[in-house]
């Protein structure tokens, strides 16, 4: 155990960054997975709300730091990616259709 008081200090501030560092962290994972789940059952409407909200969250992990920003945005890609997948098997087909 540290005895210097700067030291003390030091492990102190820390596991409050830690802490902090945790919420964030898992609340835009949290805000990921509600993004695929989303997406998993077709809800396009609700995906795009939630996409929203995920790219708020990790930007905001990013700029401080907690992920590395080339990590938020591949994350952000990703997503994106993937609800334009589901959105573009969604759509009905127009065009010349047999009667």
């Amino acid at each position: 155990m540290a005895r210097i008081k700067s030291s003390i200090k030091d492990i102190r501030r820390s596991a409050i960054r830690a802490a902090r560092n945790l919420h964030v962290r898992s609340t835009a994972r949290g805000a990921v997975r509600k993004v695929r789940q989303a997406c998993a059952a077709g809800d396009v409407p609700q995906a795009e709300q939630q996409l929203r909200a995920a790219i708020q969250l990790l930007d905001r992990a990013a700029s401080k730091g907690i992920i590395h920003r080339n990590a938020a945005a591949r994350r952000k890609s990703r997503l994106a990616h993937l609800l334009a997948t589901v959105q573009k098997t969604q759509k009905p087909e127009t065009g010349d259709q047999p009667a």
